[in-house]
């Protein structure tokens, strides 16, 4: 046994499994079995270009090295990051906890009410801060978030400004320039037009539908925009405000002002700054607002028992359903993050978040007081955190970095100075120490910090906030680390059992992965400091960049895509730029098949694109003729084929090439859904089949964990036509020589998870990384094999194989009164999560168990989905009081002196052997959703306040 090789500790069927495995699925080898899966004329005919695998020592010490070549400045830039505190209760207890980090969206809410509690107390932290009355779950940047706000106001405008087609939208000059570049990105292609402008001087025209003001401004100016937004609002014009969410310790509440939708980032809510990302965004907004509010909100409900229970609220409004209808495509939010700082507002509390927020400010005032002693003029009337230095800016430069200081420099005259929770006095110092030395006089020495505010007293905020008993009870290490340990009680995740979610990639995320993560090397550079202070990040991020072109095919990639959605969209903007490039302004079709994701429709309408729907057959296949006359028939107009391989139905499609030589004859570019890449790395790749442009979901194929719903990280890799138009930023040029306008904040997106997925390749290597895709297409076969007899597979190959993943048929059931709902509450009783629960296909089961699960825990689902299989038959329609009815099975149900069930308690909670070794109590009975929609409440409010009377 080589006990260095990675793919021995990732891989999880053992040398002696395979033939035991291979003999169950009637194979004779494992090359047998893939030529039978994947169409020889898409096989790669040669390994991967790659280095050899490292062992996960030599990588340690391999990454290591390259974080020492970050250098390890205090950087005072700003920009809408800033170096933040994480308590180490909080980073050890969460964001190094495989409980936590391993999680999956929260979909089977039974499961999941520790993380929704968490996530319950970020919205109530949200709403309470901005004045708002009701937040979502997080979203996935500040500037991304901004976009959103944009989508939703100009969503909710009236009856008469739609028909008047209003559709100005004006930007605050102040706003941060990555948020512009954002805003700009994603308006034109829904019509919005931008008028960029100073707030003061404003016309409140009816051409206008809505507006975004920053708060503080880029540069840290403090203004008081109530009368700006009453008079607004008088307009018919919506405010939307982008807001620093501690200064809302100190300053006026946008919400309390009349402000339609609060955003921002809660990266100084004791998030690293990791070279950008990923942070969890905020977005608060009305309550009549709801319904067109992007993202996930978590809200309060009760469960059978009528007992308190949380889950996702309004699920059916959730954008990718909406497909085409769609006014976003985010699907995923950065639950971990938001986690950490929901957190970290519990840790402080209210009198704990309003001394940071005090400190900041005093230590702004204090500085600015220093320099002006100095002689130095600082030009912000009114600031929170940041100020504002007229000075030789690049004489203070090079003072600056010699002492290792990072100042932002807007001009050759002005030095912009943002302050964070960090900041000592003996920092205080060292700047003051800068611009004397730039003024080649004595410095002066700083005591004390000032306790003077610096911005008018009727913006000083007067209200409470976070007076719940969550905030204000667990504020001593002990007390936090056993809420913590309580709520992860609560879920079951990837350190339990197995998460077998067909087109979802539940591996490990090796521990060798996520170290590095925690190392201040990685996770303390600001995204905009100076290339030559990152180059270690620069070597990786271009490293990793280039495995992935190696992996795909392609020539080109660009990291800045913070989510699969996202990724998608930016696929389809490069589309778009390349069309336009060459004269083709009227290329705007997209054709999708039906059985696509739904966030493929929703991209597509937000990148401006007319969605024609093509057919599948009763195989699960595409239609080929359908779609030959489709791209005949639009052939003038053709932008692209939206295509998911292998298929949504978890099968290779032999007729892949035909198809996208279909497109390419038609004028048309293809666009590969990278959600099941995890099946063809290393055995065949997107340039193969033909494709133009892919995203991948490093949160799936290259390990970066879900965290219960983000990070996740959606890079595109392009073919070489497609290369000029790869995004940019407007801090730090990124992307190609034609270059779209920002698709997130970050020069390169969620960078610090970016480790991850290039430890995973690094350790992998060529060999190791096609022994995943084939041990992930032996795993789903075996289980598909295991099953048969007991259930039906909707689709095979021709061959008869499934491809990673396949789909149960659970329809036949409903005679016998069992939903496939039930069977996935069912399953919580065994110890497992259920698999996609009707996707792509209603009252179906979609398994994925990915190639990390070992034979005995592919044995462990496999007799519980026989075990159920059996319950079923045992089931009657007429009479709903049954084990799969009543699942799941909570402690509290089974240690009640009352028993009124026609089985026994042994049945309900035991009902396999293996179970007691590692029993999972659900804590809640079936949450009801109905009830929790008709009842919003989406905040800590007591149970009081949705009870009914």
């Amino acid at each position: 046994m080589k006990t260095d090789a990675f793919a021995l500790r990732h891989i999880g069927p053992r040398e002696n499994d395979l033939q035991h495995m291979l003999k169950t699925i009637g194979a004779e080898t494992l090359d047998q079995l893939i030529f039978e899966t994947i169409p020889s004329d898409i096989r790669l005919k040669s390994d991967l270009d790659l280095e050899p695998a490292m062992t996960e020592y030599e990588f340690a010490n391999h990454i290591q090295k390259l974080g020492n070549k970050n250098k390890m400045f205090q950087s005072y830039i700003g920009l809408g990051y800033n170096q933040a505190i994480i308590p180490a209760v909080i980073q050890r207890n969460v964001f190094e906890n495989p409980g936590w980090y391993t999680a999956y969206t929260p979909y089977q809410a039974e499961i999941a009410q520790g993380r929704l509690e968490a996530i319950l107390n970020f919205q109530t932290m949200v709403i309470e801060l901005t004045g708002m009355e009701i937040a979502n779950a997080s979203l996935l940047d500040e500037a991304t978030a901004a976009a959103e706000a944009m989508a939703l106001l100009f969503d909710v405008r009236s009856r008469d400004q739609k028909k008047a087609n209003v559709c100005k939208f004006f930007v605050s000059e102040e706003i941060l320039p990555q948020t512009l570049s954002v805003l700009q990105t994603r308006s034109t292609p829904i019509g919005v037009e931008l008028v960029i402008g100073n707030h003061e001087e404003f016309d409140f025209s009816t051409d206008f539908f809505g507006a975004i003001l920053q708060y503080p401004g880029k540069f840290g100016q403090v203004h008081d925009y109530a009368s700006f937004i009453a008079k607004a609002t008088e307009n018919g014009i919506k405010v939307a405000v982008a807001a620093d969410i501690l200064s809302l310790a100190k300053l006026t509440p946008p919400g309390e002002m009349g402000a339609a939708v609060v955003l921002g980032t809660t990266q100084r809510f004791g998030i690293p700054l990791g070279y950008g990302g990923p942070h969890a965004a905020y977005f608060a907004t009305k309550d009549e607002y709801k319904r067109s509010m992007p993202g996930r909100i978590i809200g309060v409900t009760v469960d059978t028992n009528g007992n308190r229970a949380l889950r996702m609220a309004l699920q059916t409004r959730e954008q990718h359903i909406k497909r085409d209808k769609a006014t976003s495509n985010i699907c995923t939010a950065q639950v971990l993050l938001s986690v950490m700082a929901g957190m970290y507002a519990v840790y402080h509390g209210p009198k704990g978040l309003q001394y940071i927020a005090d400190k900041v400010h005093a230590s702004a005032a204090t500085l600015a007081n220093a320099l002006e002693k100095l002689g130095l003029q600082q030009t912000n009337t009114a600031f929170f955190d940041t100020i504002v230095v007229k000075a030789d800016a690049k004489k203070v430069k090079s003072i600056a970095e010699q002492n290792e200081i990072n100042f932002y420099y807007i001009d050759e005259n002005t030095v912009s100075i943002s302050l964070n929770e960090t900041i000592s006095i003996a920092d205080l110092n060292k700047i003051v120490a800068v611009f004397a030395s730039a003024k080649a006089i004595q410095a002066t020495t700083i005591e004390s910090l000032s306790e003077t505010n610096h911005f008018p007293e009727n913006i000083n905020r007067t209200s409470t906030f976070l007076q719940h008993d969550v905030f204000n009870k667990y504020h001593s290490e002990t007390a936090l680390m056993r809420y913590i340990k309580m709520l992860e009680r609560k879920d079951l995740a990837l350190n339990h059992s197995m998460i077998s979610l067909g087109s979802c990639t539940m591996k490990l995320n090796a521990a060798s992965e996520m170290l590095p993560l925690s190392n201040a090397q990685w996770n303390n550079i600001h995204p905009f400091a100076p290339l030559d202070q990152a180059q270690g990040y620069q070597e990786m991020l271009a490293k990793l960049e280039q495995q992935l072109n190696v992996i795909t095919g392609f020539a080109g990639t660009t990291l800045q895509p913070n989510s699969g959605a996202q990724g998608e969209y930016a696929g389809l903007m490069v589309i778009r730029a390349y069309h336009q490039s060459r004269g083709d302004h009227h290329r705007n079709i997209a054709l999708i098949p039906s059985s696509a994701h739904g966030t493929n429709p929703a991209s597509a309408a937000m990148a401006g694109m007319k969605v024609i729907v093509t057919k599948t057959l009763e195989n699960g296949n595409i239609d080929v003729e359908d779609l030959r006359e489709k791209a005949i028939l639009h052939k003038d107009n053709l932008s692209c084929l939206m295509v998911t391989y292998p298929s949504t139905h978890g099968v290779f499609e032999s007729a892949i090439k035909e198809i996208t030589q279909l497109i390419h004859d038609n004028g048309g570019q293809v666009y590969m859904d990278g959600a099941n890449m995890n099946a063809q790395v290393g055995l065949t790749n997107p340039a193969t089949i033909g494709a133009d442009v892919c995203h991948l979901n490093l949160h799936k194929t290259f390990a970066i964990p879900h965290g219960g719903g983000g990070p996740g990280v959606g890079p595109i890799c392009v073919a070489p036509q497609l290369v000029p138009f790869l995004p940019t930023n407007p801090v730090i040029a990124t992307g190609g020589k034609n270059a779209i306008t920002a698709i997130s904040a970050a020069p390169w997106g969620s960078a610090l998870v970016c480790l991850i997925s290039y430890g995973y390749i690094c350790m992998l290597g060529a060999e190791g990384l096609k022994q995943s895709t084939e041990y992930a297409i032996l795993n789903a076969n075996y289980i598909k094999e295991k099953l048969n007899g007991h259930y039906d597979t909707l689709y095979s190959g021709e061959m008869g194989r499934a491809a990673h993943e396949m789909i149960l048929e659970c329809r036949p059931f409903k005679q016998k009164g069992i939903e496939v709902t039930d069977i996935a509450k069912r399953l919580m009783d065994y110890g497992f999560h259920a698999p996609t629960v009707s996707f792509p296909v209603a009252g179906t089961l979609m398994i994925e168990p990915t190639e990390s699960e070992n034979l005995e825990e592919l044995d462990r689902f496999c007799d519980a989905m026989i075990s159920i299989r059996k319950e079923i038959e045992a089931s009657n329609a007429d009479d709903s009081n049954n084990v799969l009815k009543n699942s799941p099975h909570t402690l509290a149900m089974l240690t009640t002196d009352v028993w009124n069930f026609p089985y026994t308690r042994e049945q309900a909670a035991f009902p396999l052997d293996y179970i007691a070794e590692n029993k999972f109590w659900p804590t809640v009975r079936r949450a009801d959703d109905a009830y929790g929609d008709r009842n919003l409440v989406c905040s800590c409010a007591p149970i009081e306040a949705y009870m009914e009377n």
